[in-house]
């Protein structure tokens, strides 16, 4: 018996088949199908389609499917308009004290989500009455809590986009049109101050605070029972404190030129103070609701856990409303932060905000180089890395206050009397100081993009390298001709040139570690060529700390030259000469490439003892994946570049047994210990070292330690191995994030 399906299409007629094997057009007449789908439906299996003959496989590629809410957008599986949802009493106006708390905790959680990257209208702007805030002016709390929300909101949009780090996440600042600058949102704190000092008073006459003359006076409380109002009014004390802290903090950190630095570190540490009294609030209100284990079931939106401190759904919320506002394409599934990572969050968040307050504004290139490396290490958001570029950098200036020609005079140690305006206009400094400006955002992005940008920023630094000949005369003999050493500070110019290449070059090969790009066949190759950059980086690191101290020395001749003794001088300058190999940062790059030496040797003596396997592919060589890797570096004169054969001829190591190239490892990593000790002593002698980076330095010599000490154990545990016992090595990176740690097991 024929099929439904068969039957129709048996009966159909050229003029009215449903199929055509033309593509559909503006002309195209279109014809109602109800009969034949209802029939297709009923015969059609699993997995089967019918499509005409115009129905090809790229448009299947780009089809939707209808009737998914995961896919089409044009679904109905909500309120379809804000006025549709007010209408059906989805966003009541008079709330009782619970559901006001459960508003205030979910609108925090949603902006927490959208600090992660997420759509403004399917976090904060799914909150029915941040869309309708002049409906919301009845309710005094909620109508002051929702327009903070909206200014604090605003204020974070437009730092992000104005430091242009939203490419890195481009919903972030999408508004599809939604009320984001509302009118007056400036003047936002006047409300909130009012409803804030109501609540006080509240909460000063429950603890019978209140002196006698105002003991008549009535108050309105915020719920029924006595017994609860003291809790609910520090319940209610905290998020609005925590709520104003905040946006004075956003306030002071956009001030230009880091003036709002003080104000902003003060704000911070209140709104940290008001977090904890709302973390420990949370016990109360879960102990005042009894059903605390109601979920969303909302099919758009996924919870992670409960986004209230009671644990109840918080209503007045709806993230199909602003469906139609986003853009043509399947709405995204996205996860509400849970209440106790919105407290994480915000907690961390605060706490890396007070990292950027608490930046010197004076200190050098090197230093504040490491400071941005270092502050990375604490994984900040967009949000934060967003301020921290906004200080930076703000008219082209550094912390908006100190041209970048006169940085670059500080960072090159240059003397006063060059400081005019042909320096200030040199092709020199206007690129060098461009490419200063462009490392130092590129260093506030995240690790993927840092490193997709600074490998242009590399490119661009050896370029300038290359037109060095040009340079010379074009702005070494004009800008420096009124020097008598003028050819010793020509030699400055071109080792700072090739330092910051080499920094650049360092940072790019580490950040592989840290994204997990290298495989661990690759591990040798790579601490092999990073050994060498930092063999480079210290060659002209030296020759400017001589460059400074030669200026140093100059001075302290001068002023010794009128004394008659002259063993206060020799001590001077030999104390001089003992700092040039003594600076925390110097020696840091000295305790790196000791651990590059050991893991290299460490390394390839393994691969020749066979105790360590990597698998192979079939689709590249070893040689093939070398050039991959330093490709980059090849197209850059600094530093030199190496080839594949240099690196199996350096690792080679065919007049050595073995064992003496696990001795050789050994050493490595003795000196690393070493250098470590010096390390330590370096730092706590360092009177204006950034905290920020003594607390990592002090982390970083631990997780060092602790690489050296582990590997010097594998090592003797190998050295001591008799040809027949077979062992396996491994390696991993659980004590530091860039120098791995050998793993020994039987095989």
């Amino acid at each position: 018996m024929a099929s439904p399906v068969a039957e129709i299409l048996q009966t159909s007629t050229p003029s009215n088949r449903p199929f055509s094997s033309q593509a559909a057009g503006d002309q195209t007449v279109w014809a109602d199908a109800s009969c034949f789908l209802s029939a297709v439906c009923n015969d059609l299996e699993v997995g089967e389609l019918v499509h005409g003959e115009n129905f090809s496989m790229f448009e299947a590629m780009s089809a939707l499917e209808i009737m998914d809410p995961k896919m089409d957008a044009a679904m109905s599986t909500g309120f379809n308009t804000v006025e549709e949802a007010v209408e059906s009493g989805a966003a009541p106006i008079h709330l009782n004290i619970l559901q006001l708390v459960d508003v205030m905790d979910h609108l925090l959680a949603c902006e927490a989500t959208w600090h992660r990257g997420h759509y403004l209208a399917q976090t904060v702007f799914s909150c029915l009455y941040l869309l309708k805030l002049d409906r919301a002016a009845p309710n005094a709390l909620l109508h002051a809590y929702c327009k903070t929300t909206r200014a604090t909101c605003s204020l974070i949009r437009a730092v992000v986009f104005a430091v242009h780090t939203n490419e890195e996440e481009d919903l972030f600042t999408f508004a599809f049109g939604l009320p984001i600058d509302g009118e007056g949102d400036i003047k936002c704190l006047s409300g909130l101050n009012l409803v804030e000092e109501v609540v006080a008073r509240q909460l000063r006459g429950c603890k019978g605070v209140i002196a006698k003359k105002k003991v008549a006076e009535e108050i309105e409380s915020l719920q029924e029972d006595p017994t609860l109002e003291e809790g609910y009014c520090q319940a209610i004390l905290s998020r609005l404190r925590f709520r104003k802290a905040l946006y004075h903090s956003v306030s002071y950190l956009n001030k230009p030129q880091g003036r709002g630095l003080e104000m902003a570190h003060k704000h911070i540490a209140m709104a940290l103070s008001e977090l904890s009294a709302i973390r420990e609030s949370s016990k109360f209100l879960s102990s005042c609701c009894p059903n605390n284990c109601c979920k969303d079931t909302d099919n758009q939106l996924e919870v992670n856990g409960p986004t209230t401190a009671s644990g109840q759904r918080a209503i007045g919320f709806d993230t199909s409303v602003n469906k139609r506002l986003s853009a043509p394409a399947p709405p995204r599934s996205i996860k509400i932060y849970s209440w106790k990572e919105t407290l994480d969050y915000f907690e961390k968040l605060l706490q890396d905000l007070d990292h950027i307050c608490s930046l010197p504004l004076n200190l050098s290139l090197e230093e504040l180089l490491q400071v941005i490396v270092d502050f990375q290490k604490c994984h900040p958001d967009l949000v934060v890395r967003s301020f921290l570029q906004m200080l930076l950098v703000q008219d082209g200036k550094l912390f908006g206050r100190e041209p970048v020609s006169d940085f670059l005079r500080r960072a090159l140690s240059l003397p006063q009397t060059v400081v005019n305006k042909e320096f200030e206009t040199d092709s020199f400094v206007v690129k060098s100081g461009q490419l200063l400006l462009h490392l130092l955002r590129a260093l506030c992005t995240n690790m993927a993009w840092q490193r997709r940008k600074l490998g242009k920023i590399l490119l661009e630094w050896g370029s300038l390298l290359q037109q060095m000949e040009m340079i010379h005369d074009n702005f070494l003999h004009k800008t420096l001709s009124s020097l008598n050493d003028k050819d010793w500070w020509e030699n400055v110019i071109i080792a700072w040139a090739a330092e910051q290449t080499c920094w650049i070059a360092m940072h790019l090969l580490i950040l592989g570690f840290e994204l997990e790009l290298y495989a661990p066949s690759e591990f040798c190759m790579v601490y092999w060529y990073l050994d060498h950059v930092l063999l480079t980086l210290l060659h002209y690191k030296h020759l400017q700390e001589k460059t400074f101290d030669h200026e140093q020395l100059k001075s302290v001749e001068a002023v010794d030259s009128t004394k008659k003794k002259g063993k206060k001088k020799k001590g001077t300058m030999k104390a001089l000469e003992k700092e040039i190999h003594s600076t925390p940062i110097m020696l840091l790059i000295q305790c790196y490439a000791d651990s590059c030496k050991g893991l290299s040797w460490m390394l390839s003596a393994l691969t020749a003892d066979r105790k360590v396997t990597y698998r192979q592919t079939i689709f590249n060589k070893e040689e093939e994946r070398f050039l991959q890797r330093f490709e980059l570096f090849h197209k850059v004169p600094v530093p030199q570049p190496l080839s594949y054969f240099q690196f199996k001829e350096s690792t080679a190591h065919k007049k050595l047994t073995i064992k003496d190239q696990y001795q050789w490892a050994n050493y490595y990593f003795m000196d690393l210990q070493q250098h470590l000790q010096e390390l330590t002593h370096s730092i706590s002698k360092a009177a204006n070292f950034p905290a920020i980076s003594r607390a990592h330095r002090v982390l970083e010599i631990r997780q060092l330690e602790q690489v050296a000490l582990r590997n010097r154990i594998a090592l003797q545990i190998l050295d001591c191995a008799g040809p027949g016992d077979s062992l396996k090595v491994s390696f991993e990176f659980s004590q530091h994030p860039y120098f791995a740690v050998a793993s020994i097991k039987k095989s």
